[in-house]
């Protein structure tokens, strides 16, 4: 039934997730494990020639450098840079911490610090979980107002809406626009625009303040936002920077804005996702299967509702929108759903997810019902739970 549903959902996820690390596990080891191998050996030629030249067993030198590397995660460097646990890198340590971003180049050394870290990241990281969700909830809104109005404004210019008509004046305007949904993927492309202008200007900033490329730059900016946080580079590090105050107060603002675009991104790509599997899944559906869970739900249905023959459902192949009442009373006898229901209410969700953003666009209030409709990847935690929660709350019928 149900659970079976989206228990295969989980496992197809599961095995695509598997397969794209394998794939990227076999990129990544042919594009850098040869340069790893030649840095070895440049390295390991250097070392021969250090002790030679200075008269040094191989053991000594290690183990000096062994101390070098312990205090090197201590926080000690070779190059002069600001100390890691002012007030001012202890804000910017927080920071990457409440964020999930954890570069990792600063790390508390003392048993109290590691303690107070435990309790201060579980709850500082809920708290920043919480503002992204909201942030994306305000994003969308936003984003679908603008659609609106520009679909509003080239109704008018095709002569379907009178010029001087205003927002909610008359019927022929909401006739107009009652079929209108902003695609989920008009909203991706302009997180993605979004993303991309965000991460060019911080690049601009940081080349020449930072000295690095403007590639790595780009680099960083995907790292830092996406919360991937590897620590190779690592921003506002140095002791003095030109105009430092108004340089540490752009990093700031960068991140934050670049967090909150790359978040609602990811939220939006893992809708498109989720369509993907469901699409995958029908296509897995065999007839066979289909026939033979069709008899099992018609035999379950006549032992609890004997003699009660249910018309068949019809799907609207514009909207995607499935009659749920006769599924939903299903739910709530106990009985099994069909194959072809449960591909048929697979469509639903990128439609709900578009008729979310018509009915914030609109101002429409959102509702909540008791039979509020679940879909596939229902519920949950993180960066997904949001968005199922705002489906679940748009799913009525209006």
């Amino acid at each position: 039934g149900r659970l079976n549903a989206d228990n295969a959902r989980f496992l197809l996820l599961a095995v695509l997730i598997v397969l794209y690390m394998l794939c990227g596990a076999a990129v990544f080891s042919a594009i850098e494990l040869p340069t790893e191998r030649e840095a070895k050996e440049r390295w390991e030629e250097r070392l021969e020639n250090f002790t030679r030249r200075h008269n040094l067993s191989r053991a000594e030198l290690r183990h000096f450098l062994r101390e070098y590397e312990e205090a090197s995660v201590a926080g000690i460097r070779v190059d002069d840079i600001r100390p890691r646990w002012d007030f001012t890198g202890a804000f910017y340590f927080v920071g990457t911490v409440v964020s999930t971003i954890g570069f990792g180049m600063t790390t508390p050394a003392t048993v109290g610090g590691k303690i107070f870290l435990i309790f201060y990241g579980l709850i500082g990281c809920a708290g920043t979980i919480l503002f992204f969700n909201l942030f994306l909830e305000r994003l969308i809104t936003v984003i679908a107002y603008v659609m609106k109005s520009c679909h509003e404004r080239q109704l008018r210019r095709k002569g379907v809406l009178p010029h001087n008509s205003r927002r909610g004046s008359g019927t022929s305007e909401v006739d107009s626009l009652a079929g209108w949904k902003p695609s989920v993927y008009y909203v991706m492309l302009i997180l993605c625009v979004a993303s991309l202008i965000i991460s060019c200007c911080a690049s601009a900033m940081y080349t020449p303040i930072e000295g690095w490329s403007y590639f790595d730059s780009l680099y960083f900016c995907f790292v830092a936002f996406s919360t991937i946080g590897f620590g190779d580079l690592v921003s506002s590090q140095n002791v003095r920077y030109d105009s430092q105050g108004l340089y540490r107060f752009g990093n700031f603002v960068f991140i934050l804005m670049g967090v909150c675009c790359i978040y609602s991104l990811f939220n939006v790509i893992s809708i498109v996702i989720k369509q993907s599997i469901n699409w995958i899944l029908k296509k897995l559906a065999c007839k066979c299967c289909h026939r033979c869970q069709r008899r099992l739900f018609r035999s379950r249905r006549n032992v609890v509702m004997p003699g009660n023959v249910r018309s068949r459902r019809n799907i609207s192949i514009e909207t995607d929108v499935v009659n749920e009442s006769d599924t939903d009373g299903r739910r709530l006898s106990g009985e099994m759903i069909s194959m072809k229901d449960f591909l048929a209410s697979n469509k639903v969700s990128l439609a709900i997810m578009q008729k979310q953003l018509s009915e914030t666009a609109n101002g429409y209030p959102r509702q909540m019902s008791s039979n509020s409709k679940q879909n596939g990847f229902s519920g949950g935690v993180g960066a997904l739970a949001i968005m199922n929660n705002r489906l679940a709350e748009t799913s009525v019928d209006r």
